[in-house]
C-alpha cells in the first residue's frame, strides 16, 4: 500500500518538471518584464512627468522613491496571495498574479502627467505601482513553489532556476524595448513614447496567462490535499512553527538589494550625475541580463552536486567586490569598464546567488506552508532592498564619493546576508518529505514510518 510520503518522495514525471519550468520562466519573464521596465521608467522619466521641480535631483529621487513604494505592497501580497496558495492550489495563485500584474502595467501608461491633472497624477501612479507590488508578492514563490515540488530530488535547484531565468529575461525584455524609447526627442519621450512599453505589457501578460492555464497543480500538493495534512491557517502555522526560517529568508532575502541598486540607481546616477550616454548604460543591462541567462543554470546545476550554501556564499562575497568596480567605473566614466565589470558583477557574479535561492528558500519550508513562507520572507528582505537605490541616492547625494558610499551600503547588505546563509541548514539532500519539518514533525514521521 502507497503511503503519502512514498507519493512525496517519489519523482514526478518527465512531463511535469518540464511544463511546471516553462510556466515559471515564462510567466515570471513577462511579469518581470512589467516590473522592470517601470524601474527604468522611473530612472529616466517620472521625474520630469510625475515630479516636475526646479530641483532635477529632487524630481528624481522623488520618481525613484515610487519604484521602492511597489515593495511596500509585496509583503502584504506576500500574505494574502501566499495564504490561498497553501490552501487551495499554487496554479491559481499563478493566474491571478499575471493577471494583476498586467493590467497595473497597462494603466500605468494610460496616466496623464502632472502637467494634466497635477497631484492626482502621482497619486494614480503610486496605486498602480502599490498594485503590482501586490501581484509581484507572490509571483515568483508561487512558480518557485510548482517548480520545487514538481523537480527531481537532485535537480531541485536547477528546476527552480528557470524561475530567475525567466525574470532576467524579462528585464532584457524590458531594457531591450526602453532602448529605441530613450533615443526619442525629448518632447516626444515625455509626452507619449514612454507609454509604449507599458502598452504593449498587455499582449505578453495575455501569453503568460494562457500557458499558464496548462499546468497542474504539483504532486506534493495533491497528496497534501488528499490526505489531509493542508492546513486551514497557514500563516498561522508559519508563524507559529516556522518563524526562525522566515527571519532566516527575510535577511538572506537582503541579496536583492545589488539588483536594484545596479537596475536603478546605477542607472540614475550614470545619467543624471555623470552625463554618461543613457542608451549605452541600457545595453549594458542588455549584455548582462543576456551573460545571466547562461550563468543562472550553471550555478545551479553546481549547487545541485556540491550544495547551496557554497554557492550562495561565494556568490555573495563576490557581488561586494564586483559591484564595488562597477560603480567605480561609472565614476570615472570609463565605458569599456562599465561594460566588463557590469556584465561580471550581474550577468556572473550576482546570478551564483540567484540560481540558488528559488530552491533553498522553499527547502526551508514544509508543503503546508512553502508558498506562503517564501513569498513573505522574500517579500520583506525584496521591500528593504527596493528603498535601497532611494536611500542610497539620499546618502550620497551628488558627493565625488558617492560611488564608493553605495558600495559600502552593498558590503553591509552582502554581509547580513552571508551570516544569514551560513547559518542555515544545508538542504540540497534532504528529502522532498523532510523538508523544513521541524524536529518534532520529524519525530512523528519517523514514528509513523516504524508503524
Amino acid at each position: 500500500m502507497t503511503q503519502p510520503n512514498d507519493a512525496l518522495n517519489a519523482a514526478p514525471d518527465r512531463g511535469r518538471p518540464l511544463r511546471a519550468a516553462n510556466a515559471a520562466w515564462i510567466g515570471s519573464a513577462l511579469e518581470y518584464y512589467d516590473f522592470f521596465i517601470y524601474g527604468t521608467s522611473a530612472a529616466l522619466v517620472f521625474g520630469v512627468v510625475f515630479f516636475p521641480s526646479s530641483d532635477p535631483l529632487l524630481g528624481t529621487l522623488l520618481a525613484i522613491a515610487t519604484y521602492g513604494v511597489g515593495y511596500l505592497a509585496r509583503p502584504v501580497g506576500a500574505l494574502v496571495l501566499g495564504h490561498f496558495g497553501d490552501r487551495f492550489g499554487r496554479k491559481r495563485i499563478l493566474l491571478a498574479t499575471v493577471l494583476m500584474m498586467g493590467a497595473s502595467t497597462f494603466l500605468v501608461g494610460c496616466l496623464p502627467g502632472y502637467a494634466q491633472i497635477g497631484a492626482v497624477a502621482p497619486v494614480l501612479l503610486v496605486f498602480l505601482r502599490l498594485l503590482q507590488g501586490f501581484s509581484a508578492g507572490a509571483e515568483q514563490s508561487g512558480a518557485n513553489s510548482i517548480s520545487l515540488e514538481n523537480a527531481a530530488p537532485n535537480h531541485r535547484a536547477f528546476v527552480t532556476s528557470f524561475t530567475l531565468v525567466g525574470t532576467q529575461a524579462g528585464q532584457i525584455l524590458a531594457t531591450a524595448v526602453f532602448i529605441p524609447i530613450a533615443t526619442l526627442p525629448k518632447d516626444d519621450l515625455y509626452s507619449w513614447g514612454w507609454r509604449i512599453p507599458f502598452w504593449l505589457s498587455a499582449v505578453v501578460v495575455l501569453i503568460a496567462y494562457f500557458i499558464r492555464r496548462g499546468i497542474t497543480e504539483t504532486p506534493v500538493f495533491e497528496t497534501a490535499a488528499t490526505t489531509g495534512t493542508l492546513t486551514r491557517a497557514p500563516l498561522k502555522v508559519l508563524f507559529a512553527d516556522h518563524w526562525h526560517a522566515v527571519i532566516r529568508v527575510i535577511c538572506a532575502a537582503l541579496i536583492a538589494a545589488p539588483s536594484t541598486v545596479f537596475t536603478v540607481y546605477a542607472l540614475s546616477y550614470a545619467v543624471n550625475q555623470k552625463h554618461l550616454d543613457a542608451t549605452t548604460m541600457l545595453v549594458v543591462g542588455v549584455l548582462a541580463n543576456v551573460a545571466a541567462l547562461v550563468s543562472i543554470p550553471l550555478w545551479a546545476r553546481l549547487s545541485d552536486r556540491i550544495g547551496r550554501k557554497p554557492v550562495f556564499i561565494g556568490g555573495s562575497i563576490g557581488i561586494a567586490i564586483t559591484m564595488l568596480a562597477y560603480l567605480w567605473a561609472i565614476s570615472i566614466g570609463n565605458y569599456p569598464l562599465i561594460f566588463v565589470f557590469g556584465i561580471l558583477m550581474f550577468g556572473i557574479v550576482y546570478t551564483a546567488t540567484s540560481a540558488v535561492w528559488p530552491a533553498f528558500y522553499g527547502e526551508m519550508f514544509p508543503t503546508s506552508v512553502r508558498l506562503s513562507g517564501t513569498a513573505f520572507g522574500t517579500q520583506i528582505g525584496f521591500a528593504i532592498s527596493g528603498f535601497v537605490p532611494t536611500i542610497a541616492a539620499a546618502v550620497a547625494g551628488n558627493s565625488d564619493y558617492a560611488w564608493l558610499i553605495v558600495a559600502g551600503i552593498i558590503a553591509v547588505v552582502v554581509l547580513i546576508n552571508i551570516v544569514a546563509v551560513a547559518t542555515g541548514r544545508e538542504t540540497y539532500r534532504t528529502p522532498m518529505a523532510e523538508l523544513g519539518l521541524t524536529k518534532q514533525e520529524r519525530a512523528l514521521q519517523q514514528v509513523g514510518r516504524r508503524a
